[in-house]
């Protein structure tokens, strides 16, 4: 062969090359994007958080010397949960601190603070998702509101989400929760225990919700739904609560 005829056999060659880079490329697909920009995304935001949370330590420490005790996940949940804000997730994470210490003053809720709750055998733990993420299946239609009253059910719930958050394996934050509704009925509505319980997540446990499953919704639960929905913030809002109605 040739000098010349190995030259055009090299550009051929190179020029093939381009070519199957070129057809690679275009067969990335949207989603391909979407994650690698998701990815992407969630990089500049950790650097933006390892950045922040010594700020957010050293405000709080101020206030209450306690907070020392306070790994860096849990501030970032608070960071996260108010949109990296330092002031407002410092403020957060104070409040949080004074209740854990009022409502929680052993460190843990045992289940002998709640026996009317307990009775009613409504909550379970079943596992792990794909994710390794914790799963609790909470039967709607046996949750009546029992003669402990408001208290005693804040209390249970307390119990399950510190249950559920010591089953997280290392490496995991959130929990998933599954509603079952069947059976559910205007006896079982209880529209101040559920929105105690939406506080105690939202305020007390940010960032540890993944997703929230409602299934077998009766239509009559709707109702109940529309007085509650308003009261979800828009973190929350984004664990995109499904409901699958019968």
């Amino acid at each position: 062969m040739s000098k010349a005829e190995e030259r055009r056999l090299a550009s051929g060659l190179n020029s093939m090359s381009m070519n199957c880079q070129e057809i690679m490329e275009s067969k990335e697909t949207t989603e391909d994007k979407e994650t690698r920009s998701e990815q992407q995304d969630n990089m500049k935001n950790n650097l933006m958080e390892q950045t922040k949370i010594p700020q957010v330590r050293a405000i709080v420490e101020r206030q209450d010397p306690s907070s020392k005790e306070v790994d860096d996940l849990t501030i970032r949940r608070f960071l996260r949960a108010r949109d990296l804000d330092i002031g407002k997730a410092s403020s957060m994470l104070l409040r949080y601190l004074k209740w854990r210490r009022e409502f929680v003053p052993n460190g843990s809720v045992s289940l002998l603070e709640t026996p009317n709750e307990v009775a009613q055998n409504k909550m379970f733990l079943q596992g792990s998702d794909k994710k390794g993420r914790p799963i609790t299946v909470i039967l709607g239609a046996r949750h009546v509101r029992s003669k402990g009253g408001l208290e005693e059910f804040k209390r249970f719930v307390v119990y399950g989400f510190d249950k559920i958050c010591s089953r997280m394996p290392p490496g995991q934050e959130k929990f998933v929760v599954i509603g079952d509704l069947k059976g559910w009925g205007y006896s079982n509505s209880d529209i101040h225990g559920y929105l105690a319980g939406l506080s105690i997540l939202q305020e007390y446990y940010p960032e540890r919700l993944a997703k929230v499953f409602l299934v077998h919704a009766p239509y009559i639960f709707m109702a109940v739904w529309k007085i509650v929905y308003p009261f979800i913030d828009k973190n929350t809002r984004k664990k995109e609560a499904e409901i699958n109605s019968p």
